[in-house]
């Protein structure tokens, strides 16, 4: 079977296309139930190369479950943007945290 250089070339570009746009992808939904009150967490000591993110909440099987902070490898010319919840009405609004 002789192989097709130009067709190699889409299903290569069209697989970087995906993973580009599923590591860029942002997860937002909207809940009825309050989270937590955050937990104070002990932040460790500065890390060179690397930025601390926060502890929150997340949303798992009908309910809120603590995630610990954690240090991320620094984004040159990023900044951090934590996890968040922001209240609308009666509804919670949670968007993941992610590079700005």
């Amino acid at each position: 079977m002789k192989r097709n250089p130009v067709l190699w070339s889409m299903l290569f570009s069209a697989g970087v296309l995906a993973l580009s746009t599923q590591a860029n992808a942002r997860v937002e939904f909207d809940v009825n139930v309050a989270p937590p009150p955050d937990r104070v967490e002990v932040v460790p000591a500065p890390r060179h190369g690397y930025v601390w993110a926060p502890g929150y909440y997340r949303w798992d099987g009908g309910h809120h479950v603590w995630m610990r902070g954690h240090w991320i490898h620094e984004r040159e010319g990023h900044h951090w943007v934590p996890h968040r919840w922001e209240h609308h009405g009666d509804r919670w609004h949670f968007e993941e945290g992610h590079w700005d």
